[in-house]
């Protein structure tokens, strides 16, 4: 089904900590704080109430709802990855195509090529299957 919002007014991750968190929400659907922490937190030698700020911020932004279930909540993603991952792309390459699309686009291929030269095989094809797609 196609969500009715666009790149642009999706909302994101603010950064690695915040993108780390939703991450860990994605893959469990559903988790405490508590257990947040426990994957996120504890790892990165984290207190407790930074992950919990972490969890506020994103049920801020709309990227997590939050339940209460006696004294602790439990947090769910409120969209779904692939959304969020668009968004994040659009907004990326929107700031790199900002002083011209040929150069960024060339450094994006070379960037792509010295990660794995099988990747450019791959977009080479989605972008193939992009031009066989109607307009949007």
């Amino acid at each position: 089904m196609a969500s009715a919002t666009t790149s642009e007014n999706v909302p994101v991750p603010g950064g690695k900590l915040e993108y780390a968190v939703l991450s860990a929400v994605w893959e469990a659907e559903v988790l405490t704080a508590r257990e947040v922490h426990e994957r996120v937190g504890v790892p990165l030698d984290l207190v407790y109430t930074t992950t919990s700020r972490v969890l506020d911020r994103l049920c801020a932004k709309g990227l997590l709802s939050r339940e209460r279930h006696g004294k602790a909540f439990s947090y769910r993603a409120t969209t779904p990855r692939p959304e969020i991952e668009r968004a994040r792309m659009s907004r990326t390459l929107g700031g790199l195509f900002t002083g011209g699309a040929r150069p960024a686009m060339a450094a994006l291929v070379e960037a792509i090529e010295s990660i794995d030269a099988g990747l450019l095989d791959d977009l080479a094809q989605a972008v193939e299957a992009a031009r066989q797609r109607p307009p949007r």
